[in-house]
């Protein structure tokens, strides 16, 4: 588990998803104000299922010292080939960093899985959050009616190596 302290002041837990959360998941995604109005056919029917939890990277962000809290926002990291697949925070907890904890979350899961980057086709307003993540953008992905009947732009995470420390930790000198 990771942890982190959000603008808001309160303290985030980044846990593994379990089956048990797809509903919530789902509830979460099909809810999120970012898809109304023109996107809201991309997110009707969507099901984010026990089986797609178990089968890829999926990570929730929780308020650290609420059991059972409700889940803050979400990340899928598919590794084959590397995909930031889906990135959402409930519309109440939007503005207090959860986002960039959860890019940082997915940043560490890449590194760890040997991977140098990791592509995003955003959800067009959601671009900027990605520019300000640390997102290359490197194009566009062009619709795919009937569902995305909209350009979305693509972006790339590249993922640094870890860092060697030096044996003893210190600098010498």
């Amino acid at each position: 588990m990771n942890s982190g302290l959000t603008p808001g002041g309160g303290s985030i837990t980044i846990r593994r998803a379990v089956a048990r959360d797809a509903k919530r998941l789902t509830r979460l995604v099909r809810g999120s104000r970012s898809y109304e109005g023109p996107y809201a056919p991309m997110v009707a029917g969507y099901r984010v299922g026990p089986d797609y939890i178990e089968t890829h990277r999926v990570f929730v962000a929780v308020a650290a010292d609420e059991q059972h809290s409700p889940v803050l926002g979400f990340y899928s990291l598919v590794l084959a080939p590397p995909e930031l697949d889906l990135l959402f925070v409930a519309d109440a907890a939007q503005g207090r960093g959860i986002g960039r904890l959860l890019v940082a979350h997915m940043k560490s899961e890449a590194r760890a899985a040997e991977l140098d980057r990791v592509l995003v086709v955003s959800h067009p307003p959601a671009e900027g959050f990605y520019r300000t993540a640390g997102a290359v953008r490197t194009g566009t992905a062009p619709a795919n009616p009937p569902a995305v009947v909209w350009d979305r732009p693509r972006f790339e995470f590249l993922i640094p190596p870890a860092t060697a420390t030096a044996p003893g930790g210190g600098s010498g000198g």
